[in-house]
């Protein structure tokens, strides 16, 4: 069956059974269950209601179904946009689990799978299993209320199925996973507001039910347009940021910053803050700051201490893109030139760079005298407009033939045994139909 009809045959699925939720009544399901953190003792889990209502999970060994689970009762409230962040706490590593959503008691049907599975305890006893990410930034859920006039900018939200059926472990968010409008920025009911209205869009439920969702922002979902630490509701939108994805921890640098870290099988992620310590383009005093030197000296220690293949750093913009135009790196040019640095002196194996923002995708590579090249993989956008501004970035760096102007996704497939581990790059169009791929051995890394 082909991916389209999938897509179709699961939207006819989902009328149906919300047209018979209807007629009996339907429960005060807004959006979710969502799958957050996981680790191989806990799970987060995520849902919001339309109303109060107190709101659990009941999960089970897909091979043992006859033993329950529950997670803790949580009561939603109007405060925080009714969002319950429950944990299960009685997993094993290596597991599959199926679940139910419970609402005021009662199981609430989803038309979908709603699973989700462990990291596996490998270490000293076999290779690494292999591992699937998908990554992607830029959703823009329409809303015409609050839109600019014109054409919608948001469109193909398929591509959130497409996503869904290839089955990742991991859904990775690059940022800008919502778009907050001048009408959102400076309220609380603004922020949850934007972030209830694409949470709630129906296509992504599917992807949220099965995979293990991460994120960091970008501008979008922290603030207005190019946003950087000035922002004055800042602290608002990481607290609603943080009730909509549930990570086992936020700020690791030590700061207010939403930087976090996580490991599944073999591979690390580091997913980094590009907006609460950044401090204004062309300003004439004092340091620029992009990341901040506090959350470098966090992340060259993090990486530093990693023992993975891979190591992921994810930064809301553009790392290696040679061109100091808009919101790259670039345009901080003596910080950039501080962190590329850094990684050198280190001599850190395995680090590849992941970023969104642009609305096109590409793949930059940077060689480096006496080590590895260093690897910018921009993944952009999902639903948001497309731009062509790549014909006027003169990013040096970046590989012929990677260019797609289009809506897309991308999966990171890690694979092989533990010491000739290798990554398979697959940029998919919203159809789901590959576009290009890239073959990265760990041992061109080192």
């Amino acid at each position: 069956m082909s991916t389209s009809l999938r897509i179709q045959l699961l939207s006819c699925i989902m009328m149906a059974a919300n047209g018979a939720l209807s007629a009996q009544g339907a429960p005060p399901l807004a959006a979710g269950p969502m799958v957050g953190a996981t680790e191989m003792r806990e799970v987060r889990l995520w849902t919001q209601t339309t109303r109060p209502a107190v709101v659990d999970v009941v999960y089970w060994d897909s091979t043992s179904p006859g033993k329950r689970f529950h997670t803790n009762s949580v009561q939603t409230r109007a405060h925080t946009g009714h969002v319950a962040l429950m944990v299960a706490d009685s997993v094993q590593p290596g597991t599959t689990y199926l679940y139910d959503l419970r609402i005021d008691g009662v199981a609430v049907s989803r038309p979908y799978p709603t699973r989700f599975r462990t990291p596996t305890l490998w270490q000293f006893r076999t290779d690494p299993p292999p591992l699937r990410i998908a990554i992607g930034s830029c959703l823009y859920i329409n809303d015409a209320q609050y839109d600019r006039p014109g054409v919608p900018y948001g469109s193909d939200y398929g591509i959130l199925t497409s996503i869904a059926a290839a089955r990742p472990d991991i859904m990775l968010w690059l940022g800008d996973n919502t778009y907050l409008r001048e009408a959102d920025w400076y309220t609380r009911t603004g922020v949850l507001h934007r972030y209830s209205h694409t949470r709630a869009v129906p296509e992504l439920q599917p992807l949220l039910a099965a995979a293990s969702n991460y994120a960091t922002w970008d501008d979008h979902d922290f603030g207005p347009n190019d946003s950087d630490g000035s922002f004055r509701e800042r602290l608002l939108t990481r607290e609603i940021f943080e009730l909509f994805w549930p990570s086992s921890r936020y700020g690791a640098d030590g700061g207010g910053s939403v930087t976090s870290t996580f490991e599944w099988q073999d591979v690390q992620v580091f997913l980094t803050d590009n907006r609460w310590y950044r401090n204004a383009q062309g300003r004439r005093t004092g340091d620029a700051r992009y990341l901040g030197r506090q959350q470098i000296e966090w992340l060259i220690d993090a990486l530093r201490g990693s023992r993975a293949p891979f190591k992921f750093v994810v930064v809301g913009g553009q790392v290696i893109n040679s061109s100091a135009t808009f919101e790259n790196y670039a345009t901080y040019a003596e910080e950039r030139a501080f962190l590329l640095q850094r990684l050198a002196d280190e001599k850190i194996p395995g680090v590849i760079f992941l970023s969104g923002d642009k609305h096109w995708t590409e793949l930059s590579v940077m060689p480096r005298e006496g080590t590895y090249p260093l690897h910018d993989l921009t993944v952009s956008s999902l639903t948001a407009g497309t731009s062509n501004g790549w014909t006027t970035e003169d990013n040096r760096f970046r590989v012929d033939g990677t260019v797609l102007q289009a809506h897309n996704f991308g999966l990171l497939d890690v694979s092989g045994p533990r010491n000739d581990r290798v990554l398979t790059i697959s940029i998919r169009d919203k159809d789901g139909a590959e576009r290009w791929t890239r073959r990265i051995a760990a041992s061109e890394l080192r």
